[in-house]
C-alpha cells in the first residue's frame, strides 16, 4: 500500500457532521465569542509563552482519526488564542489597536459558510454587489469622487503594493531603467516591500528626511527631483503618509499632489491608519487632500475597528488596476477563465488586483455600518482623538513626563523622566524601555516605545472605543511609578 493510501474508501458523510453536532458546536463556539468580547477586560493586555512550552502544547503527530469539535473549540479560546497582544483590551496602547465587533464576526461567519468568493461576477454577483456598496459607502466617508474604484484587499501592505504596481504599469510601460520612487524615512515599511515586489532595486527607493513635524518635507522632495531630473533619471511616484505609525504624523498631502502634478508623477497616499481622520469633524479638511490623490490605502481593521484582515485600496482612476491586474492574467489564461469573463455592466474585482479566489472581507464593513450606522463610527474616531488629547494634557502636566510629539491622529510619544534621571542621552533611551518593560510585566496595561528624532520613546494610540480616561490615567501612573521605581526614586 502507497504512502497516504487509505484501507477503505471514503464513506460519504465522512467530512460532515449531523445537524444537531453543528448546532451544538455553533451554540458553543459563539457562547466562547460573547464571553471573549464581554471580558476581554478582565485579563491582562498582553500574554505570552515561550516556544517550548507552545510547542509542547501544540506539536503532535498528524491526527488520523477526528476528535470532539466542542472539546477543541475549548482548547482553542482557552490554551491557544489568548497568547498575544489582546488589541482590544481597554489598556492596550501598542501598535494600531483595533476592537473588532460582533457584526463582523458574524459576517465571518455567514460569508465562509457560503464559500462567497467576490472574484468573478459569475463566481459571486451578491458577494461582488456588497463590495461594491461597501467600497461606496468607504468613498463616501472619506468624501472621494464616486468614480474612484478599487477592492478590499488584507491590509495595508497589499494595498500600496496594488496601487504601486498601477503607477508602474502607468507610467513606465514595463522599463524600470532609473525610476525613482520617493517617500520619508517615517513611511511605513510595506512601502519598501512593495518597491522590492514591482522589481526596483535599493537604490530605486528614495527615503528622504522629515520636517521638525515627521512630515515629508516638500522642498526637500522638490530639490531630490529636481537633482535627479538633471542626472538623466526617471522619477515614478510619491508615497505621502497620513497617519505615520510613530507619530501620527500627517504629510502636507495638499503641496505634494501639487508636485506631483508639476513633474507627471503618481501620488499615492498612505492612509491605512489615517485616512479615517476624514470621517470626524475636526478633520473634515482631510478630505479635500485625499481627493488630491492617485491611489489611497484604507484599513478598516484599523479606526473603523474591523477585525483583521480587512484593507482596502482606491484609485481616481480604477481602469488603471484593470490594465495592471486583468493584462497580467491573460497572458496566461488558456480559456479555464474564460467563462467568467465580466459581460455588460458585470465586475469582477479579480481584474482589478493581485487575487483570483477572494474572501468577502466587505461583508464585515457592510454588516458593521448596517448594525451601528456611520454616525456611530464617526463619534468613536473623534473619542479617540480625544482621549490622546487627554493623554497629551496629562503628560504636560506631570513633572516626570515629557511630550516629545504632538497628539496626531489619535497617536502620542513622550518620555519618563523621573526624578534623579540621568543626563546622558543613552541612559534616558534605555530607561524608556525598561518602563516599557516594567509597565508590561504589571498585566495592568501595554506600552511600547518607538523613536522620535534618534531617542527612545513611549508611544501611546488610544484609539480604541472601549478606552476611557481612567484608563488613560492609570497606564500614566503605571509609567510614573516604574519610572521611579527603576531610577531609585521612591
Amino acid at each position: 500500500m502507497s504512502t497516504g493510501e487509505t484501507s477503505h474508501p471514503y464513506r460519504p458523510g465522512e467530512l460532515a457532521l449531523s445537524a444537531e453536532e453543528m448546532r451544538v458546536a455553533g451554540r458553543h463556539a459563539v457562547d466562547l465569542v460573547v464571553q471573549r468580547l464581554c471580558t476581554v477586560a478582565d485579563g491582562p493586555p498582553h500574554a505570552v509563552a515561550g516556544p517550548a512550552a507552545l510547542a509542547a502544547l501544540l506539536d503532535e503527530p498528524l491526527p488520523e482519526e477526528g476528535g470532539d469539535l466542542t472539546g477543541l473549540l475549548d482548547h482553542l479560546a482557552q490554551d491557544v488564542l489568548p497568547l498575544g497582544i489582546r488589541f482590544d483590551h481597554p489598556r492596550c496602547f501598542a501598535f494600531v489597536p483595533t476592537t473588532g465587533n460582533y457584526p463582523a464576526v458574524l459576517a465571518d461567519l455567514l460569508s465562509t459558510a457560503h464559500l462567497s468568493v467576490p472574484g468573478a461576477w459569475l463566481v459571486g454577483s451578491g458577494p461582488t454587489r456588497v463590495e461594491l456598496t461597501a467600497l461606496n459607502w468607504l468613498k463616501e466617508l472619506l468624501g472621494l469622487p464616486g468614480h474612484w474604484g478599487g477592492l478590499f484587499v488584507s491590509g495595508g501592505s497589499v494595498a500600496n503594493l496594488t496601487a504601486l504596481a498601477a503607477a508602474r504599469d502607468h507610467h513606465l510601460a514595463g522599463d524600470l531603467t532609473g525610476a525613482r520612487l520617493y517617500c520619508s524615512t517615517q513611511a511605513h515599511p510595506s512601502v519598501a516591500r512593495a518597491a522590492h515586489l514591482l522589481g526596483l532595486g535599493r537604490d530605486q527607493l528614495t527615503a528622504l528626511e522629515p520636517d521638525a513635524g515627521q512630515r515629508l518635507d516638500p522642498r526637500a522632495l522638490a530639490a531630490r527631483i529636481d537633482a535627479d531630473l538633471t542626472d538623466g533619471l526617471r522619477p515614478l511616484a510619491v508615497v505621502a503618509t497620513v497617519g505615520t505609525t510613530g507619530t501620527g504624523a500627517v504629510d502636507p498631502v495638499t503641496d505634494l499632489a501639487r508636485l506631483c502634478r508639476r513633474h507627471g508623477l503618481w501620488l499615492h497616499v498612505d492612509g491605512a491608519h489615517g485616512a479615517a481622520y476624514a470621517l470626524s469633524e475636526r478633520g473634515h479638511h482631510l478630505r479635500d487632500a485625499l481627493a488630491h490623490a492617485d491611489s489611497l490605502t484604507f484599513d478598516p481593521h484599523k479606526w473603523l475597528f474591523q477585525p483583521y484582515e480587512t484593507g482596502c485600496v482606491l484609485v481616481r482612476d480604477p481602469e488603471l488596476l484593470r490594465a495592471t491586474f486583468r493584462m497580467a492574467r491573460h497572458h496566461l489564461d488558456t480559456g479555464y477563465l474564460h467563462p467568467a469573463e465580466a459581460r455588460h455592466d458585470e465586475v469582477n474585482f479579480d481584474d482589478l488586483g493581485p487575487q483570483q479566489s477572494r474572501g468577502l472581507r466587505a461583508l464585515k464593513v457592510w454588516l458593521s455600518l448596517k448594525t451601528f450606522g456611520a454616525a456611530a463610527f464617526r463619534r468613536a474616531v473623534d473619542h479617540g482623538l480625544h482621549l490622546s488629547d487627554h493623554a497629551a494634557a496629562r503628560i504636560t502636566a506631570h513633572p516626570d513626563l515629557d511630550l516629545t510629539s504632538a497628539p496626531g491622529l489619535g497617536i502620542l510619544t513622550f518620555r519618563c523622566r523621573p526624578p534623579g534621571c540621568p543626563a546622558d542621552p543613552s541612559a534616558v533611551d534605555r530607561l524608556q524601555q525598561s518602563v516599557s518593560d516594567a509597565v508590561r510585566a504589571t498585566g495592568r496595561a501595554l506600552l511600547l516605545t518607538t523613536r522620535v528624532h534618534g531617542r527612545t520613546v513611549l508611544r501611546m494610540c488610544t484609539i480604541n472605543p472601549a478606552t476611557t480616561t481612567a484608563d488613560i490615567d492609570a497606564a500614566l501612573e503605571l509609567v510614573v511609578r516604574a519610572g521611579r521605581a527603576l531610577n531609585g526614586a521612591g
